[in-house]
């Protein structure tokens, strides 16, 4: 059978590569510490799971519309207002079958066979396959712990060519958790703006942000761009993983091009997700989200003093998402063999730098933090132990 170039390109993503033995591990026996993929231990807050349980009562659940449920396109808006201060009109906002189908609606409504995009190095592999499955031109700009790991405006300059024609942003980040400082976020979208290109910004862990020094929630990327292109999901802070559901922001002329592809690509998001997803903006659900938020703060600094403890370096402290971006250079492995290695004989599931990059991908491997107290204790104390044997 003919397999299209495309299909060949794509690299195998190493979080799941890696999960998937972790799970042959566990069927022989093993007691593994997963923490290789960024998926909340929490689950949707009680009241979505209610939610879904007076929906599931046999009544017929038809498709919604294509750009989804008014009523939840509403609460979204309402969400942007309550926790950013910005206003954003509901109908600029494309309910998806999850942050992934939000990156293919605009991947397809943007990209043509040649454009180039810049894409800051470490990030998130998905993103960039979207973008090249849609003939990308993706140009890997190279970030450091200087940066945080993180485009700036320098970076993007310096990179820019006369064939770029989209930036695409996440902050905070996956694999670094680390964010983009809300006025360098905004010289860079200007940048890109002056110059004729779009801004797509991955806001999924936005609202998992630690506050800044005045105690204010993270900035969406709106309140300085509201033409920027911004995705997010209810997979992260609302813990909704396999619910998959997300939305888009969109400038108005984009929203009939998101809808007929919407339409052509998957007709809707979930009717029983999209219903009991509403119950995600009512107070008692926020306060929970957010009693979370405090609870991965704290687990980060568990994970922070564990990796200290066993003489594993971290360059820059993470302030959002659920991830830490580790140095394992001094232990003398590479990430990959270090990753497979903590793997079999700590029985630890990390995800090696290879999937987020090229520049700092042999030296550094990315640690979910998203998993249970107990386990990130017992997981650090496992590879403490590993590194112990490295020396």
């Amino acid at each position: 059978m003919h397999v299209s170039r495309r299909a060949q390109s794509i690299q195998p993503f190493l979080a799941m590569e890696f999960g998937k033995h972790a799970a042959a591990l566990e069927a022989a026996g093993h007691r593994v510490i997963k923490l290789n993929l960024g998926e909340p231990d929490f689950g949707a807050p009680p009241a979505v799971l209610a939610a879904l349980r007076e929906v599931a009562d046999g009544t017929p659940l038809p498709y919604t519309g294509a750009l989804g449920l008014p009523a939840l396109r509403e609460a979204i808006a309402g969400f942007y207002q309550t926790a950013h201060g910005v206003a954003v009109a509901p109908e600029r906002i494309v309910v998806t079958a999850g942050a992934s189908a939000a990156l293919l609606l605009a991947t397809a409504a943007l990209v043509d066979p040649g454009d180039e995009v810049l894409v800051g190095d470490p990030s998130y592999p998905c993103n960039r396959q979207f973008l090249s499955g849609f003939g990308a031109d993706v140009r890997l700009v190279p970030t450091d712990a200087g940066t945080r790991f993180q485009l700036d405006l320098a970076a993007v300059q310096r990179h820019w060519s006369a064939r770029t024609r989209g930036l695409m942003v996440a902050t905070p980040s996956n694999p670094t958790g680390t964010s983009v400082p809300p006025d360098e976020l905004a010289a860079m979208c200007a940048w890109a703006r002056q110059h004729g290109a779009w801004r797509l910004v991955d806001e999924i862990y936005l609202n998992l942000s630690d506050a800044d020094a005045e105690g204010r929630p993270a900035q969406t990327v709106l309140a300085a761009d509201p033409d920027a292109i911004v995705i997010n999901s209810f997979s992260k802070y609302f813990g909704m993983t396999g619910w998959r559901l997300g939305w888009a922001v969109v400038p108005t002329e984009l929203v009939p091009v998101m809808e007929r592809l919407a339409q052509n690509y998957y007709i809707c998001a979930s009717t029983p997700a999209q219903l009991a997803a509403l119950a995600c903006f009512t107070p008692e659900s926020l306060a929970v989200c957010e009693a979370r938020r405090a609870e991965f703060a704290a687990r980060r600094a568990l994970v922070l003093e564990g990796l200290v403890a066993a003489g594993l370096r971290v360059p820059v402290q993470p302030d959002g998402a659920f991830y830490v971006y580790i140095d394992v250079s001094e232990t003398g492995l590479d990430a990959m063999q270090f990753c497979k290695r903590a793997l079999h004989e700590a029985h630890v599931a990390l995800t090696p730098g290879h999937d987020f990059g090229h520049c700092s991908a042999a030296s550094h491997v990315r640690l979910s933090y998203a998993a249970s107290r107990a386990d990130l204790e017992e997981g650090v104390q496992r590879l403490a132990r590993f590194v112990a044997t490295l020396r």
